[in-house]
């Protein structure tokens, strides 16, 4: 039987520190890829109190600079063959679209696109047939909210070329798909947005919208759902044969949701958002 190696991008903290736990405890010898020194040793301890040092090798990695991408292409030939590819580094930026600066919605594609095509066509080469990729995309990358078009617009970005990465591997034994999680507790919701959200300025037509959005995502958060549900779905993928849907929801009323988008005519679906996100006082 091939080796089980598995890199994991994004695993300091949220979704990424779960999957590489749930990993090494199935057996993987897991890359576990963090940008900051001091996530790295905060991680560290982290593995050592859970047993798991000898499954788990911690690498620097941030997705958005090439020399940092090839700094680990360097170190794969000893861990060659790479079984699995996570794809969970991500952060998200939000505000309404005629007040984001378009700078932001270059730094939201560095991370959650460009990154992800960077490092994939840098791994591809140490994958063989039986391998797998799995991109950490979100319902929003399905479906447009207001205020947080940079952050629906990438992952909008990083389903297609999914897609198409897809049927190009497919002839070659190594399967591709995406993982697509409504609300969860992690902290692209506590940190990313919080820290990150261009917030309508004094006088803005916005501010009421805002303010209402805000007031329903309060309302909601104690119904998000338990991150160790998409750490589950990742390793129950992980050793299926096959995989053969494309796209894996999870989550609180995600497929609710998304069959209602698809079957619904536009117009009665654009009604329902605006009214279920903007009618709290």
């Amino acid at each position: 039987m091939m080796k089980k190696t598995a890199i994991v991008t994004g695993a300091n903290s949220g979704f990424g520190k779960l999957i590489t736990m749930r990993l090494a405890e199935q057996g993987y010898k897991v890359i576990a890829c963090v940008r900051q020194e001091a996530n790295a040793k905060k991680l560290a301890k982290e593995i050592e109190q859970a047993s798991l040092s000898k499954n788990i090798h911690i690498e620097s990695l941030d997705v958005t600079t090439t020399q940092s991408i090839e700094a680990l292409k360097k170190k794969l030939d000893a861990y060659a063959p790479i079984t699995l590819l996570v794809n969970n580094a991500g952060t998200a930026y939000a505000g309404f679209a005629e007040e984001v600066s378009v700078d932001m919605y270059r730094q939201q594609f560095e991370v959650n696109v460009f990154g992800v095509m960077e490092l994939t066509q840098t791994v591809l080469p140490f994958m063989t047939s039986g391998s797998k990729i799995l991109n950490m995309s979100s319902i929003s990358g399905l479906m447009g909210m207001p205020a947080l078009s940079p952050y629906v617009s990438s992952k909008f970005a990083l389903e297609g070329y999914t897609e198409s990465l897809r049927i190009e591997l497919a002839p070659f034994g190594i399967q591709t798909a995406l993982i697509e999680p409504g609300s969860f507790q992690t902290n692209i919701w506590n940190t990313s947005i919080n820290e990150q959200m261009t917030q309508p300025a004094e006088g803005s037509r916005y501010t009421s919208i805002y303010q209402k959005m805000m007031a329903y995502t309060d309302a909601q958060k104690s119904n998000f759902g338990d991150p160790r549900e998409v750490a589950e779905l990742v390793v129950t993928l992980a050793e299926k044969k096959q995989l053969k849907q494309l796209r894996f929801l999870v989550g609180k009323g995600v497929r609710l949701s998304f069959t209602a988008k698809r079957l619904l005519p536009w117009n009665l679906w654009e009604k329902i958002i605006l009214r279920t996100l903007l009618s709290k006082k």
